[in-house]
């Protein structure tokens, strides 16, 4: 969970790089972070991209900049370690095959459907609401990594994830709020 305080001004950065390796040995659970993580990026990157074209707010346009830079460097790194491992960059979509960590969070087709449709304020709140409950999925996951991860990288990640999604949930709750 997250609590709720003063947001910072600026949206946080998280850089990675691809040539950042993870060494040593993985468990399922560091692999399925990263494929579940991946897919939870490319809806994360889409609801973003939209979010650079539809919003008026400034803010709201540089935090979606940021996020869409911070996750596309993410998504880049997370498919270099799966590969490196051997490992399939994508995730099993049938709902048994995550029912032991309480199932795969996503964001439903409808919810980007009408975020699509919406335009002005309607589409900036829709958005920010949209938002924090994909961030809020993406603090959860990466708190499993951290407690059932094997992998010392893919745990720093984890870390990363759960700090800088914490600190945009902030911002956007602050956002929804002015």
């Amino acid at each position: 969970m997250t609590a709720c305080g003063t947001a910072p001004t600026t949206p946080p950065a998280t850089t990675v790089s691809a040539a950042v390796k993870a060494p040593g040995n993985h468990n399922d659970t560091d692999t399925m972070y990263l494929q579940m993580m991946i897919a939870h990026h490319e809806q994360g990157l889409e609801m973003v991209r939209l979010a650079e074209d539809k919003a008026t707010r400034a803010d709201l346009k540089t935090l979606a900049a940021a996020v869409d830079a911070t996750q596309s460097d993410e998504d880049t790194l997370m498919k270099t370690w799966l590969t490196d491992w051997q490992q399939p960059t994508t995730v099993d979509h049938a709902p048994s095959a995550h029912a032991d960590h309480g199932g795969l969070p996503a964001t439903g087709p409808e919810e980007i459907a009408a975020l699509k449709k919406a335009t002005g304020k309607d589409f900036e709140t829709a958005f920010l609401n949209l938002f924090v409950a994909h961030q809020h999925n993406a603090v959860e996951m990466a708190t499993l990594e951290t407690t059932d991860g094997t992998n010392e990288e893919a745990k720093a990640l984890a870390t990363r994830i759960r700090q800088s999604r914490t600190d945009q949930i902030q911002q956007m709750l602050t956002m929804l709020n002015s």
